[in-house]
């Protein structure tokens, strides 16, 4: 069968690399893919915008795809899914009712409040005076995230009322995000360790993937401005079986069912990102309506289950009949960014190393990449995910970096210490 995957960044790549590895499938068109699925044995880029719908649908019925995933939010919120649900097409992926859980933090936050699953607390506005006069009755540190899409750069932690203040005179007077800053979400701040819980749903089901750790700002320690994601690592030590019990009982049985009652019908990747307190209490920080990235690379690679036969059991009711399969070892993924990101950034950087890199425990996905004259050159904030695996954290580590360390461009960089709280925990006990 031939597979669909729509998207052009690291997690498309992760996708498509994993679903060619299958027998039963003889082709996997990404559209529109990057310079690194342009390189993969059985995968082929189709110049087609995340965004145009009728040319992805066109697609699909001329190439008799049988099955499309779809990587990036901004089509799932665009409701792709339901234009391919329209023309009889299987498409893996919640329509754009399921997708508000992403596209408006104040709908999954009433959301979440209805159906008593634990959160901060929190107040929306879209008044600039109103949301002044709320964040200075807080203590801070506060948290201010912009309603809608933002590309993972919406959420800012507010160290002191002055932050607070300028935050939101810049996202809701400046407009900062533009209209997805239009209304601002503030929360209380939530102390804890960070969890990336991503399962698969069918409507009813739900089943959980292997457990996950990103790194969400952009600096060594965990300092400097949030970005989309500077690395991961999986599986994720804070994720013990008693907190992925709790998981599953207080967040995703419960979010699956909550929808389930508002008469949404929820297909695909759901996302949870969790704080995670020091009693192993967990609490939802956001919803993503699809696979994470950078998460997706370093838990694909431990995947032994094929990717298709997972999604297409949504589909036929098997979700959950066999169990999914997952190699042991621990995987680490380096994102390697271009020099400013996350803001302002060149492209165009030709990239040195990327044959060097690879090895039976390290795979370079790419993510802001394109060819051009005949050379890989950057074409995006995050340009590559590079990811090891080992039988700890730290050797996976290793490997990851080892990797790292071969390739090369003009303003490239990269944290140094993905995976520490992992290791610290290795090494203490």
């Amino acid at each position: 069968m031939k597979v669909l995957v729509i998207g052009n960044g690291g997690r498309e790549h992760a996708i498509a690399w994993k679903l060619a590895q299958s027998a039963k499938v003889s082709e996997v068109l990404v559209a529109p893919g990057n310079a690194g699925t342009a390189g993969e044995p059985k995968v082929r880029n189709v110049p087609i915008a995340v965004t145009d719908f009728d040319g992805l649908v066109e697609l699909a019925k001329r190439e008799h795809v049988a099955l499309t995933i779809v990587g990036p939010e901004i089509p799932l919120v665009g409701g792709v899914v339901d234009r391919f649900e329209q023309h009889g097409l299987k498409c893996f992926g919640p329509r754009a009712a399921g997708a508000q859980l992403e596209g408006s933090k104040a709908f999954t936050k009433e959301f979440l409040s209805r159906h008593k699953i634990p959160t901060a607390a929190y107040r929306a506005f879209t008044d600039f005076a109103a949301a002044r006069d709320y964040v200075r009755t807080l203590t801070p540190p506060v948290v201010i995230k912009a309603d809608g899409l933002a590309a993972g750069k919406g959420v800012i932690i507010a160290a002191t009322l002055a932050d607070a203040e300028a935050t939101l005179d810049r996202v809701l007077r400046q407009g900062a995000f533009g209209a997805a800053g239009t209304k601002v979400v503030i929360e209380d701040f939530l102390r804890g360790e960070e969890a990336s819980f991503i399962a698969v749903v069918d409507g009813t089901r739900v089943v959980p993937l292997a457990s996950s750790q990103d790194h969400k700002t952009r600096d060594d320690g965990d300092r400097g401005p949030n970005t989309g994601g500077m690395g991961a690592y999986s599986p994720a030590p804070v994720v013990t079986p008693a907190v992925h019990d709790r998981v599953m009982r207080e967040i995703m049985l419960p979010t699956v069912r909550g929808l389930m009652a508002d008469g949404i019908h929820y297909r695909g990747f759901l996302y949870a990102g969790l704080m995670i307190d020091d009693a192993g209490r967990p609490f939802v920080i956001e919803f993503n309506c699809r696979l994470g990235d950078p998460e997706t690379q370093p838990i694909l690679f431990r995947l032994r289950t094929e990717l298709a036969d997972v999604c297409l059991s949504c589909f036929d009711g098997t979700l959950g009949v066999k169990p999914i399969d997952w190699d042991p070892r621990a995987t680490v993924g380096v994102v390697m960014a271009s020099g400013g990101y996350p803001d302002a950034y060149d492209t165009g950087k030709a990239i040195t190393g990327l044959d060097n890199a690879t090895g039976s425990d390290v795979k370079v996905f790419h993510a802001g990449t394109k060819l051009e004259g005949g050379r890989v050159v950057t074409d995006g904030g995050r340009v590559l995910c590079v990811v090891g695996t080992g039988d700890s954290v730290r050797a996976a580590s290793e490997a990851a970096y080892a990797g790292v360390s071969k390739i090369t461009w003009d303003g490239g960089f990269y944290r140094t210490d993905i995976g520490y709280r992992a290791i610290q925990r290795e090494e203490a006990s």
